[in-house]
């Protein structure tokens, strides 16, 4: 019997992304047929909607009957590595490629790749400021609610910011940004990669196919990052450091930020965040930008205006000596660790509060914070683990709700010292996502701190940008 005709792509999971894939695609009049383990009725809408069918496998064999009929499979980021589409493909000899691919397809338009397993959407987001304040006119698309394959819809755009995810580069087949910045690697969504090695592969992907008309810009403090910037073919290789001192391309020399070709383009006194990493991202931001036509005063005019994003590192409060941040984007142990000696720099000792989900990341790596740290407050599913990364090291405590996590902190706090949410984890154990977990904390200190009223001096400044809608985790 003959082998049935390709059906297309095969769209396995049927959220964001896997829907926007399916639109691109249907609209250009490309059939399409979709899989989900847990197709809902939302789902099943949004498919009918478009026209396409929509699967719910059950067994190996349905599943491997769809990908042997398809001509090229596209697997939802995240999908972990473990899940039967993938040895199924391999089987079937069909191609499984990444909405990355799929975009570049259909349009041609420059596109400014940023990955890091931390800072990636704060730089992102920097970098499409820098490019508007240049003139030039960006949109933000990939690891947030518009993946690249439907912002591509908008004739406007001149470049694409695309913040590339480990999940969204592990599958794609060939990505050629103009420029791409790689920011950090360390330990994160081990419970999706296969295991350290392998997302560190992903994450290589981001230059991996670049060539001489191509710039890569490399964090020249980080020595994975720099061995695979040394191996990339990109005609342009970047390194950027804002430790002090550093001689690398991008940097901060004499008090302002310096770029070649630019000179100092930005006072470091001028900024309204300048922790070392706020600076790193700036030059980051800055280098990644200008093969595509940024400036040196458009990039000193966004830097000067951006306040960061919610939930990074962002005061909440400062009361009695004791101020109060919120990080709760902060979801590795690496994060955690940049936060606490961003703010021990500043002079203050830390009542760290961390855990949640941890990913299958070990959190034992968090023990080196104990010099900086006071107190640890444990929180969620992982708060065991943290608690015994500073056994007898530091005084820690267990607790069951963000209430109590606020109140043991806040009487662990001394003047001079700041609270810290950092948890180094996920956040779905007990919230949606990290912003409703940083909101939770935010809330809980403002009752926190109305309740000490009569106690101590109060001088509630909240952080405007807690109340601004952020992408979800």
């Amino acid at each position: 019997m003959p082998r049935r005709a390709p059906a297309g792509t095969l769209v396995v999971g049927f959220g964001v992304t896997g829907q926007a894939v399916a639109a691109a695609l249907v609209r250009r009049g490309l059939p399409v047929v979709a899989v989900d383990d847990r197709p809902s009725a939302v789902l099943r809408s949004a498919a009918a909607e478009l026209g396409v069918v929509l699967h719910e496998p059950g067994g190996g064999a349905a599943l491997g009957d769809l990908v042997g009929a398809a001509a090229e499979v596209h697997p939802a980021p995240g999908l972990a590595h473990h899940h039967p589409v993938f040895a199924a493909a391999a089987a079937a000899g069909v191609p499984v490629r990444s909405e990355l691919d799929i975009a570049a397809r259909f349009d041609t338009r420059p596109v400014v790749a940023v990955t890091g397993t931390d800072g990636k959407t704060t730089v992102t987001v920097l970098a499409a400021a820098v490019l508007e304040a240049s003139g030039v006119r960006a949109v933000v698309a990939g690891n947030n609610d518009v993946p690249l394959v439907r912002a591509i819809d908008d004739p406007a755009a001149e470049v694409f910011v695309v913040e590339a995810s480990s999940f969204r580069l592990e599958r794609t087949e060939r990505f050629t940004p103009t420029a791409a910045c790689w920011l950090n690697l360390a330990p994160d969504h081990l419970d999706v990669h296969a295991d350290l090695a392998a997302y560190e592969a992903a994450k290589a992907r981001i230059w991996r196919d670049l060539g001489p008309d191509a710039t890569a810009v490399g964090n020249a403090e980080d020595p994975i990052v720099a061995r695979h910037l040394a191996a990339t073919g990109a005609g342009t290789r970047w390194t950027y450091s804002a430790v002090a001192g550093a001689a690398t391309d991008w940097r901060v020399e004499r008090g302002h930020l310096v770029g070649p070709g630019w000179g100092a383009f930005a006072a470091v006194a001028d900024l309204p965040r300048h922790f070392e990493h706020d600076l790193a991202n700036t030059l980051a931001a800055a280098a990644v930008t200008a093969p595509v036509g940024a400036t040196a005063a458009g990039a000193a005019a966004a830097a000067r205006a951006f306040r960061g994003l919610p939930h990074r590192l962002a005061l909440v409060a400062d009361a009695g000596g004791v101020r109060w941040y919120d990080d709760s984007k902060a979801t590795t142990p690496h994060a955690a660790v940049n936060d606490v000696a961003a703010v021990a720099a500043a002079g203050r000792r830390v009542v760290l509060v961390a855990g949640g989900r941890s990913k299958g990341v070990d959190l034992a790596t968090l023990g080196v914070l104990a010099p900086a740290v006071r107190a640890v407050v444990a929180i969620g599913e992982a708060g065991d683990e943290v608690a015994a990364a500073f056994a007898g090291a530091r005084p820690t405590a267990v607790v069951g709700s963000m209430a109590a996590a606020v109140e043991v902190a806040g009487a662990a706090a001394e003047p001079g010292d700041a609270v810290v949410l950092a948890p180094a984890c996920a956040s779905f154990d007990w919230y949606a996502n990290y912003a409703e977990r940083g909101d939770d904390f935010a809330a809980h200190v403002r009752a926190h701190l109305r309740l000490a009223r009569s106690d101590v001096d109060v001088d509630i400044d909240v952080d405007p940008a807690l109340d601004t809608d952020c992408e979800l985790a």
